[in-house]
């Protein structure tokens, strides 16, 4: 069963393009995993920056609460002097 030559144009034509599709398709395929692994990466980076920011947050608010705590300590304190003072004066 002999191909005419035309049926072997049409062939080639149809072998080319499928080879040209799946050329296509890998690129895609690895420009997606590119990009996948490129906004995953953005995506651990950006974890990270809010983690070590809530991480600087939480320093800040236990210093500011520390504080807050030796404050009010000192202002106890005074109060207490105060009030022993005014129990003097009678």
């Amino acid at each position: 069963m002999a191909q005419t030559e035309a049926e072997r144009k049409a062939t080639a034509k149809k072998a080319a393009a499928t080879r040209k599709r799946n050329t296509e398709k890998a690129k895609s395929q690895n420009a997606g995993q590119k990009a996948a692994a490129t906004r995953q990466g953005n995506q651990a980076a950006s974890n990270a920056k809010d983690a070590k920011s809530a991480g600087k947050l939480a320093l800040g608010g236990l210093a500011s609460a520390a504080g807050s705590v030796a404050s009010a300590a000192k202002w106890a304190g005074k109060s207490v002097a105060s009030r022993a003072r005014v129990g003097k004066r009678r």
